[in-house]
């Protein structure tokens, strides 16, 4: 079993939570803002699952904690998906419908794991992740197919967004799962919902790669890790 893969899934939780977070006090609405902080404590609660299950199967001494804040933006090995930043409420939600939809996927295969501890994870998870797919899936198609500025925005979200999807399905040995075979499933899943919001899925295979491998990240991975880390390396031996 590979460490790597552990930390794979936990760092994607652990950036898409501290995304999420970033709208707190923020959003549209206090609902939107209450639902969002929500989701964030979700994925945060997984990272500690994975992050902390790949630092006690790695030997090294260190923990969920020091995996999460004291390691460099080239280190990490999260999808670049869930580095881009929230910019508005739309790109906020596609970008969260897409993650959802290719969790959901890769912890229902999981939840099967020959590692019992890794499919107990899962099967933990599976439940928050449902939720999230419902919730965005819902989002996704109101704006969609609500006004005309709510779809032109939602259309501009999916073409910024749409690059980023096919880096969900590279596959290597350090996966947990083949990421691959969950490709036609989550085709069949957004090809409904894009139905229903009256959104065009844009016409190329083109991928962004090496987020997952640690081979290339994007800018906004170290504006972003520098806000969620600075107090805990400005202060490393601090204590609650």
């Amino acid at each position: 079993m590979s460490v790597a893969g552990l930390i794979r899934m936990g760092d994607s939780t652990l950036v898409l939570g501290q995304r999420l977070s970033e709208w707190c006090g923020h959003a549209p609405a206090l609902e939107e803002d209450i639902a969002l902080a929500n989701m964030a404590l979700d994925l945060i609660g997984q990272t500690q699952l994975w992050l902390g299950l790949a630092a006690e199967r790695e030997g090294a001494r260190r923990t969920a904690d020091t995996l999460a804040y004291h390691r460099d933006a080239w280190d990490f090995r999260n999808l670049l998906l869930v580095e881009q930043p929230n910019r508005d409420f739309g790109v906020t939600m596609m970008r969260q419908f897409l993650f959802d939809t290719w969790h959901l996927n890769a912890l229902t295969a999981l939840t099967e794991h020959d590692d019992a501890e890794i499919a107990a994870i899962a099967q933990k998870s599976v439940k928050e992740a449902t939720y999230h797919r419902e919730r965005s899936s819902d989002t996704v198609i109101a704006l969609g197919d609500g006004t005309e500025e709510s779809h032109t925005r939602m259309q501009a979200a999916l073409d910024r967004l749409w690059p980023y999807v096919g880096e969900m399905f590279s596959t290597d040995t350090d996966d947990l799962t083949d990421m691959n075979g969950l490709r036609p499933a989550f085709y069949a899943y957004t090809d409904t919902v894009f139905a229903e919001a009256t959104l065009t899925q844009p016409d190329t295979d083109f991928a962004h790669l090496g987020g997952k491998t640690g081979a290339r990240h994007t800018e906004h991975l170290g504006h972003m890790l520098a806000t969620m880390q600075v107090l805990p390396r400005s202060y490393p031996d601090a204590t609650w």
